[in-house]
């Protein structure tokens, strides 16, 4: 079993700055690609930030300039330093990661219950 646990979220006022963690535990062996995603009522889910195996990194373009995604493989974790929030950033945040449990098999997306994040005055 593969879990995922995110945390750091919040309500932080316009301009302001917040830090999610994901933490990936259970049986894994190898994790590759890292990616935040987050989605607000009545649309989809957008890609927000992800960083890959060997940090390489992308970003939504609304978000670039702002926010930082970084990882640390010993620990399986992942996070997004998130400054200059403004309103429109404001949404429940989604942790993912694409990992195995073995070496013979497959690679699997896995989902963190996501954080809200509240930007307002």
């Amino acid at each position: 079993q593969v879990q995922l646990v995110e945390s750091g979220g919040g309500l932080v006022q316009p301009g302001g700055s917040l830090r999610l963690s994901c933490a990936a535990s259970g049986n894994i062996l190898s994790i590759d690609v890292m990616t935040w995603y987050r989605q607000v009522p009545g649309k989809e889910r957008e890609l927000v930030a992800g960083i890959s195996s060997v940090g390489i990194t992308n970003y939504a373009d609304s978000v670039k300039g702002r926010f930082t995604i970084s990882r640390d493989n010993a620990k399986k974790m992942a996070y997004l330093q998130m400054n200059s929030l403004k309103a429109e950033d404001t949404a429940v945040y989604y942790c993912s990661v694409r990992a195995r449990k073995y070496s013979w098999s497959s690679w699997t997306d896995y989902w963190g219950q996501g954080t809200q994040v509240t930007v307002s005055s």
